[in-house]
């Protein structure tokens, strides 16, 4: 997510055609056999001699202990929808592929609103219950190691409104609707283990009417018109948080093209244009210089595609959905290298619990500081030692600390972005250049496609650089003052 200092960026005060049911029919069918690999999910509850139990409601997340589930990792989810931007309808049949940790006697997904009509496992129906965000499923008989959910659901879907009063989830539109999930609101649309700890591969197979085009995460793979609406098929082939889904239905002018990385690579680029905004050739101009300028001090590209979705959103704020970050009006260039840093630190390295953020917004504020010193700008150590005056002892920069706090409304303050990138410069500058960006790198490439904690990236600076950083990550990163010294 852009930082809160700009326009278009999430503020902390904010925090930031009709068809017939044969098509819509149609595009709901699941063809069966998918089969893919995952990533470790989150924990659940251990099984005891005397046989099945539940699956845990919480993922033990700091921030949003109810979001998110325990007992199985999810390795696919196909989402098969048709949308009725009139009436801002959708029809879906979300089929959930997972592994369970142990025996389950019943286990649940996050869903907000919606109507769900069935629920089937391994092809049998499913009892089903909805508890809040809670759709609970007992299966007929209890599953162990991999099994196939689907579950058919439609209605309205609808905003969700986060602690510090920012909207995401479905935002509908004049043209059609955008869905956004940092850090909850994936599960407004679809039936989510709704935790960035069950990293998953997703299908969107996604019906509308054929003026519209369809934008989302991964490789476009199939377009196919029926009369008069259109199936667009995307496939996120790289393991993805849930938050960082994304479908964006509109009047877009659409741009296929490619371009090639530092190391070679072909990257197939899709990006998406508002017809009714200017349009964005010096951002779309811009996309393969910022990667391969990233490239040069992150590592490779960890993705499969890249793009950019332009639309007129009342949302605030641009954000890094997975290959194509989503901006809410026209593209600036700053924005951009923001959001595209994020492919490599949120994207790839997720983390694992909300509380660490920084590691999110730090990094892909430090890649802005670094794009304007190799373009004229100040360098980050001017940018640090500005901030550093302009903030005084009392200033909001400090408080709370950007590893250890616990109202969800400060997810996206200041301290997660400036003192979260400062924490880097301060330790560019303890270490020197050299290991600096060794880190940087290293932490891309061993944790890529994966999660990650502020602890283990402490643990990882100073097995690179061979010192003790104790104090200088207790004090950025983990007390709530101004450190001293600087």
């Amino acid at each position: 997510m852009s930082a809160p200092n700009l326009a278009v960026r999430r503020t902390p005060s904010r925090r930031a055609g009709r068809w017939g049911r044969g098509a819509l029919a149609l595009a709901l069918v699941v063809p069966l056999g998918l089969t893919v690999a995952g990533n470790v999910g989150p924990v659940g509850a251990v099984e005891p001699a005397g046989g099945p139990v539940p699956g845990s409601t919480r993922s033990g997340d700091s921030l949003f202990p109810f979001a998110g589930n325990g007992g199985y990792d999810v390795r696919h989810y196909r989402v098969v929808l048709g949308y009725r931007p009139k009436h801002n309808r959708i029809e879906a049949v979300t089929t959930v592929r997972a592994r369970a940790e142990h025996g389950l006697s019943s286990f649940s997904l996050d869903l907000s609103g919606l109507r769900v009509q069935s629920v089937y496992v391994d092809g049998r129906s499913a009892d089903f219950a909805r508890h809040g965000h809670e759709l609970v499923i007992t299966p007929a008989t209890p599953v162990r190691g991999a099994f196939t959910t689907s579950i058919s659901y439609g209605g309205h879907p609808r905003r969700h409104t986060d602690p510090d009063g920012s909207s995401e989830g479905w935002i509908r539109t004049p043209d059609g609707a955008t869905a956004l999930g940092e850090p909850v609101g994936t599960m407004t649309w679809i039936p989510v283990n709704n935790t960035p700890r069950d990293k998953a591969r997703y299908t969107f197979k996604v019906t509308a009417p054929s003026r519209l085009a369809v934008a989302a995460n991964g490789l476009l793979t199939r377009r196919i018109r029926h009369e008069r609406v259109a199936t667009w098929t995307w496939h996120e082939r790289v393991p993805m948080a849930s938050y960082l889904a994304m479908v964006s239905i509109g009047r877009y002018r659409m741009f296929h093209s490619s371009m090639r990385s530092i190391t070679g690579r072909r990257i197939p680029i899709w990006s998406f244009e508002q017809r009714s905004l200017p349009a964005q050739q010096r951002a779309r101009g811009l996309l393969p210089r910022i990667i391969r300028f990233e490239e040069r001090h992150f590592g490779a590209y960890p993705m499969r595609s890249v793009g950019i979705v332009a639309h007129k959103l009342d949302v605030g704020y641009a954000l890094e959905t997975q290959d194509r970050p989503v901006f809410p009006g026209p593209v600036p260039a700053i924005v951009l290298v923001h959001e595209l840093a994020h492919q490599w630190y949120g994207d790839s390295v997720t983390l694992r619990d909300w509380v660490d953020i920084w590691l999110n917004e730090g990094f892909a504020t430090y890649a802005e500081w670094l794009w304007r010193d190799a373009h004229g700008g100040p360098s980050p150590s001017a940018t640090f030692h500005r901030l550093y005056r302009k903030n005084g002892p009392n200033a909001k920069l400090w408080s709370p600390a950007p590893a250890s706090f616990s109202d969800p409304a400060d997810l996206f303050g200041a301290p997660s972005y400036e003192r979260g990138s400062m924490t880097l410069q301060a330790l560019r500058e303890q270490v020197g250049s050299r290991d600096f960006f060794r880190i940087l790198r290293t932490w891309a490439r061993e944790h890529r496609h994966a999660g990650a904690s502020t602890r283990e990236f402490i643990a990882l600076s100073e097995r690179i650089s061979g010192q003790n950083l104790h104090t200088l990550f207790k004090d950025w990163l983990f007390t709530a003052s101004r450190p001293v010294g600087y």
